[in-house]
């Protein structure tokens, strides 16, 4: 019954970011062919802040109305319309109308919109429903939770891309061919599987995560056995550390009191000072990967080439996963060693700005080298801050519970902030050039 419950609680957990990890690294294919093109992640990012409405909305509820809201009719709800959006994602993401003059992608944002809705506010109502498991099952969550973002870029990978290629078209205006017109047009060639099957497949994703929450509100009610048992084990620790209690201790520092309490001993904690200066990573980092870079990846990546794009959206969402299983097991919380891996993810960041800065026309564009630089850019990017992130959480979680949740608010704040300042930047002023893979001309 044990293992089945892993089961269900690691499947649970694919429901938690898998429609906008989808989302994202299905982009490469979705730009060709929504009018926003280059600009549409501009647009997503600002979206998915929108979006944080639903996890404002459940906690007013639970400050202002304690012990009234139903967190498993909220989990059921949101994953009954994540499973709804992706199906509608399916049939109405290439539909259009025309907005002030021009045509939008109008279904495609307001269906993203929910699917937004629905990660964000698992993130509030999943973790307290996990959290009256034993503790052990909270693990295989998050282990299904970083799946949430592996499997999606698998698959994409596996999708394979549009590969570009230029051909000669011909326009010819009435009957004489003395008007005939030659021109040089992009054609991209099938991927291995359509976007429609893509947003399918987040679809019965969502429906493994449903069916699995599902099973676990219905599997007889072993967890109190389970939970007699970690009693027990805890008790029997304990015991044991009463009996070790010389060794245990040091400099008055009783370390099994400390380990049980959840909390590193008070000489441990971070001072004051060092608390901002945790709070200043979260904020730029959480700013960076959510607001700043999202929102110009296409203007780093497609000038050269759709393949390129592919595999940087998709290696990257690979890469946050594996950068958290990797801080599991390195841990190194070392607030110099932070900041640096974080100067070092900012240098990896400002490269793939620099690029988009110089699109259409970036450093080593029509070149092999150009292209794999620019992949293993945006791949350290995403995993060193990654790892920052994670050992953030680790060194907050120890220190207090309040310090979590202002840890939340800050990587709230960093990410809105820079959404909302590349917006403008993107789609006001238009200081990031699109180009076209064949007819941009760049000086040599």
């Amino acid at each position: 019954m044990a293992l089945l419950v892993h089961v269900l609680a690691c499947a649970f957990g694919l429901g938690s970011w898998v429609a906008i990890n989808g989302l994202w690294v299905e982009l490469p294919l979705i730009v060709n062919t929504l009018p926003e093109a280059w600009e549409l992640p501009s647009y997503l990012t600002v979206i998915i802040q929108l979006a944080n409405l639903g996890p404002l909305l459940v906690t007013v509820m639970h400050k202002q109305c304690p012990g009234r809201l139903n967190e498993r009719f909220v989990i059921y709800f949101i994953l009954s319309i994540g499973v709804v959006s992706c199906v509608l994602l399916a049939f109405f993401w290439e539909r259009t109308t025309i907005v002030a003059g021009a045509p939008h992608s109008t279904a495609f944002f307001i269906i993203t919109f929910f699917l937004s809705l629905v990660d964000c506010t698992s993130s509030v109502t999943s973790l307290p429903f996990m959290m009256q498991l034993p503790a052990k099952y909270i693990t295989t969550y998050f282990i299904g939770e970083g799946l949430s973002g592996f499997i999606p870029g698998v698959i994409a990978l596996a999708q394979g891309v549009g590969i570009a290629k230029c051909v000669n078209s011909s326009k010819t205006h009435g009957n004489h061919t003395d008007e005939e017109q030659w021109s040089m047009q992009t054609e991209y060639l099938s991927p291995n599987f359509s976007t429609q099957v893509f947003f399918f497949f987040l679809a019965a994703m969502m429906c493994v995560s449903l069916a699995a929450f599902i099973g676990l509100n219905r599997l007889p009610r072993t967890y109190e056995l389970s939970t007699e048992n970690l009693v027990q084990d805890t008790a029997a620790s304990v015991s044991s550390g009463l009996d070790n209690s010389g060794a245990d201790t040091d400099g008055g520092v009783d370390k099994s009191s400390a380990a049980k309490s959840g909390q590193l001993p008070a000489e441990l904690q971070p001072s004051k000072y060092q608390l901002i200066y945790i709070y200043c990573l979260v904020v730029w980092v959480n700013s960076s990967t959510n607001g700043l870079l999202p929102s110009v990846q296409t203007y780093s990546c497609m000038p050269y080439g759709n393949l390129a794009y592919h595999l940087s959206a998709a290696l990257s969402s690979v890469a946050n996963p594996v950068a958290c299983t990797i801080a599991m097991f390195f841990q190194n919380r070392s607030l110099i060693f932070l900041g640096v891996l974080t100067l070092l993810g900012t240098g990896f960041g400002g490269y793939n700005m620099a690029m988009a800065a110089m699109s259409p026309c970036p450093l080593l564009i029509g070149s092999a080298v150009g292209e794999a630089v620019i992949v293993l850019s945006w791949l350290f990017f995403t995993g060193t801050l990654s790892y920052v992130k994670v050992m953030v959480g680790v060194i907050l979680r120890d220190h207090s519970h309040s310090a979590l949740v202002w840890c939340g608010a800050a990587a709230q704040m960093g990410s809105l902030v820079g959404s909302i300042t590349m917006f403008p930047l993107v789609n006001i002023y238009h200081l990031f050039k699109s180009g076209d893979f064949c007819n941009t001309q760049c000086p040599s």
